[in-house]
């Protein structure tokens, strides 16, 4: 995919650009683009289809509402996807392509995550949660060796990379479900709810449950401070 790694802000951008505002996404937004961008979605049919969203939106003679959620743009997005698929307009990604970060940033990514994740163990083992605390300090290990390899060999295979911390990452996510109360996670789902009411009739059912599978994820991590290990969040 051309401009992989650049996914997440591209599309914020484009958003931003359309609705003419800089008003940040919502955590529910970010959901909406990583289950996007998991289910293969091509980043020119996502520009395309939110794009497409904001000309319809003009174009009304009525306008009951703003625009306030990138979810008004799901099925435009889902169109041009399929339209892209259909013509196979996209290209893969250029093999010439200069790399996005350099080898020292990743490197300091990975042992950044790392660290993290210790104190997030740390955290946990003071709180009296020893299995999530173990867990961790299990990972940790993980994200170091990475950091401690061959940078050169790192920054020629983004994508194998890439990979390697989405697996560690589900890892680290059935821990954090395991471990959250009973409360935390019905808290969760209520924030769903309320953020899709308006737009649930734009989804089918497996977005809906990719959206909220990525949203509890996304709450999860940042209620244990625990940074997102994808190079897509450098």
């Amino acid at each position: 995919m051309e401009n992989y790694f650049n996914y997440f802000t591209e599309i914020e951008e484009c958003y931003q650009k359309c609705r003419g505002t800089r008003t940040l996404l919502s955590p529910l937004d970010w959901a909406l683009i990583e289950s996007w961008k998991d289910a293969g979605l091509p980043l020119q049919a996502v520009l395309t289809g939110i794009a497409r969203a904001f000309e319809k939106y003009k174009a009304r003679q009525r306008k009951y509402r703003m625009v306030n959620a990138l979810a008004y743009c799901t099925q435009e997005v889902l169109r041009a996807a399929e339209e892209a698929q259909a013509g196979q307009a996209q290209s893969v990604a250029r093999k010439d392509s200069p790399p996005p970060f350099t080898a020292e940033e990743i490197v300091r990514f990975l042992g950044g995550n790392a660290r993290s994740v210790e104190a997030a163990s740390r955290k946990a083992r003071q709180e009296g949660q020893q299995v999530l605390a173990d867990d961790l300090a299990a990972i940790a290990p993980e994200l170091q060796a990475m950091a401690a390899e061959d940078p050169t060999k790192l920054l020629a295979g983004l994508e194998q990379l890439e990979i390697r911390l989405t697996a560690l990452e589900e890892k680290l996510t059935a821990s954090l479900t395991r471990a959250a109360s009973v409360e935390r996670m019905a808290g969760i789902q209520e924030q769903v709810e309320r953020g899709l009411g308006p737009y649930r009739r734009k989804m089918t059912g497996p977005q809906i449950e990719s959206l909220e599978r990525q949203f509890r994820k996304r709450c999860l991590m940042e209620h244990y401070q625990i940074p997102r290990l994808s190079l897509f969040y450098m």
